[in-house]
């Protein structure tokens, strides 16, 4: 399976756009308001991003559930419906489509690949169907999704940021990103540009083809630069590849990486050597929290992953959207109500929605924080707090640094 990462260009944008508006995707008619409720989850169970759609999946189904067996949203249980994106942006165009005008979702929630929400953003608001992401590309919230996009992770621009930081503190002086053509290269690189420019430090970048079964020519190239740290932008394949080249190389600096690509799976996929020492870094679910807690039984992991927290979060925060707009079950009543039943004072605390509903039903004001932390969002739908999460690879294992 061809596993494509990269941001459609213009032209597909386009393309995109032109079906969102026309008769394959004609607005809808309002939703019957009898039945079942409808919601869906477009995630990569398979693809470069397959090891974390499917606790993603099944922390979604978990939450329905529960809340099914609660009596549902306002006296309507929740069908949901999980398609794979595959972490490829024309995959998941189709499966968005069937979501949205054969299931007929009120949401669309879960994207991971920045390229997959960015190809299938056009689709949902068009359709006035609400989508939630865990994609951090700065992009896109500054797309005219109408208020009817939110995301639980944090954007680019401040992840590169700690990743320079933490380069810096580590000692660093001359920093080299690397990256495959996403949609968040440019924001990754001018976050960590900033940090070493603040300590008078300077970086160096290259963007690579990330269907290349060598990376020799492209570490010439980082390595004349005497980088003492590299920063790995890419996903879990070519980070491979790239991490064996370096280690045949002979490069003894630091390497920083995305926990989502260098992760279990990686570590134990290649020789000890070629891993061992890595950093990642990563957006850190709120650990030690309730809902955290709730996540981990959920799912049967001992320590879900930040994607998971988010998905249980997004799920949550729709259901409590729905039951807190009273009246109709679709995107915009979401769309309307989210922030009204996640951020505010003088509320009562929840971290789950059965205990949210009971809460509304008794006309109770109330905040949703979740496994993910706050879920506090500004008016384009970026989260507005995170705490991110420092690990190191030791002895073939992800070693906790600290998280801050």
């Amino acid at each position: 399976m061809t596993q494509r990462t990269l941001l459609p260009n213009r032209r597909e944008i386009l393309q995109l756009s032109a079906l969102a508006c026309s008769g394959l995707l004609a607005a809808r008619p309002a939703a019957a308001q009898s039945g079942p409720v409808r919601l869906g989850a477009l995630l990569p169970l398979t693809g470069a991003g397959g090891p974390y759609g499917a606790p993603m999946a099944k922390v979604a189904k978990a939450v329905v559930d529960e809340v099914n067996a609660a009596g549902g949203i306002l006296g309507r249980k929740i069908e949901l419906f999980v398609e794979d994106d595959q972490t490829n942006a024309e995959a998941a165009v189709r499966a968005a489509r069937k979501l949205i005008d054969v299931d007929k979702v009120a949401a669309v929630m879960g994207t991971w690949s920045s390229a997959v929400t960015t190809a299938v953003a056009p689709l949902c608001w068009e359709s006035k169907t609400f989508q939630t992401t865990t994609s951090g590309a700065d992009s896109i919230t500054l797309l005219p999704h109408q208020g009817y996009l939110i995301r639980t992770q944090p954007n680019t621009t401040l992840q590169g940021q700690k990743f320079g930081a933490f380069a810096v503190e580590s000692g660093a002086k001359k920093v080299f990103f690397i990256s495959p053509q996403t949609p968040f290269v440019k924001t990754q690189l001018d976050g960590i540009s900033a940090a070493l420019k603040k300590s008078g430090g300077s970086v160096g970048s290259l963007v690579y083809d990330d269907k290349r079964p060598s990376y020799r020519s492209e570490v010439d190239e980082i390595l004349r630069f005497e980088p003492d740290a590299i920063i790995l932008g890419g996903y879990t394949p070519d980070t491979i590849v790239m991490l064996k080249d370096l280690f045949r190389a002979g490069y003894k600096g630091s390497k920083i990486a995305f926990a989502y690509s260098v992760n279990q799976k990686l570590i134990e996929s290649v020789p000890p050597e070629i891993v061992e020492g890595t950093f990642t870094i990563s957006p850190s679910p709120a650990e030690g929290s309730n809902a955290y807690a709730r996540v981990a039984k959920l799912a049967g992991m001992s320590n879900p992953d930040p994607y998971t927290a988010q998905m249980y979060d997004q799920i949550n925060l729709v259901v409590l959207a729905l039951a807190a707009g009273g009246g109709e079950m679709n995107g915009t009543t979401i769309k309307t109500s989210v922030r009204t039943i996640s951020q505010g004072t003088d509320r009562s605390k929840v971290d789950n929605a059965t205990e949210g509903l009971k809460l509304l039903a008794a006309k109770k004001k109330i905040d949703y924080d979740g496994a993910s932390g706050p879920c506090d969002f500004t008016d384009i739908g970026d989260i507005g707090d995170c705490k991110f999460r420092y690990e190191q690879v030791k002895s073939a294992k992800l070693a906790l640094l600290r998280i801050a």
